[in-house]
């Protein structure tokens, strides 16, 4: 189960239609015990939160997503896995620690694109090397816990930035990447500049497992919170319980 929380974003990055607010209304403080309630009704296993920027929040809203894992975790008896998609927290170690050491399961933050494509792309707010940072840093405030990266393909990469973004995540010790095809959403986002082969795809993730993440994901409709992926992880995790 995939779900967005804390309302619209304050930034504007050029391939996401979410709707961008520089002072959108305070997070529902009733979310994280709604959410909770309605995960323990339906019965799933692993769910993937995904989160809007809030730099209008002190915190960057770590401790609202803080706050819904602790009341997922505590409904569910710990039943369910859970994995973060978080935001960058403009790089602030404190939230970042706040998220990790939350309960959850997987912390995930996307660099979406490579370097050089970043700025062009991405919101200025959001850097490469802050990106790189955050993951570093997750495994730094609770060692052991499992990391994971996406990037958007067809943006206008060559495949060797692409290798040498495998290779800085790796360096961040990060264990897990996907790859996929942008696609625009709507007409007022960034063109898709190619569309990258289902050849290409295979390469990257033949080359992902031998640079020695965990997992790779990569195909065309390949997303961050891919399914096969989150039946891995919940295997990986299972694993890391019993040992």
């Amino acid at each position: 189960i995939n779900a967005e929380y804390m309302g619209h974003c304050t930034r504007a990055c050029r391939f996401c239609s979410v709707r961008t607010e520089p002072s959108p209304p305070p997070p529902d403080p009733m979310e994280p015990q709604n959410t909770a309630e309605a995960i323990a009704k339906w019965g799933v296993g692993y769910i993937v939160m995904t989160m809007v920027n809030r730099d209008d929040l002190p915190d960057g809203g770590a401790a609202h997503i803080a706050e819904t894992v602790r009341c997922i975790k505590e409904r569910t008896e710990g039943r369910v896995l859970v994995e973060v998609l978080a935001g960058d927290f403009m790089g602030n170690r404190s939230s970042i620690e706040t998220v990790c050491k939350s309960g959850l399961d997987v912390f995930a933050h996307n660099l979406e694109v490579v370097e050089r494509c970043t700025p062009s792309i991405r919101d200025r707010r959001a850097t490469y090397r802050q990106s790189l940072e955050v993951l570093r840093l997750a495994k730094e405030v609770v060692p052991g816990m499992l990391t994971k990266s996406s990037l958007m393909l067809g943006v206008g990469e060559t495949m060797e930035e692409v290798e040498q973004t495998m290779r800085d995540l790796r360096d961040n010790d990060v264990d897990c990447v996907t790859f996929g095809q942008y696609l625009q959403p709507n007409k007022s986002r960034m063109k898709v500049h190619r569309f990258v082969t289902p050849e290409e795809f295979d390469q990257l993730r033949v080359r992902g497992e031998e640079l020695g993440f965990k997992y790779v994901a990569s195909g065309p409709l390949v997303r961050s919170s891919y399914r096969a992926g989150e039946l891995f992880m919940k295997n990986l995790l299972n694993k890391k319980t019993q040992s």
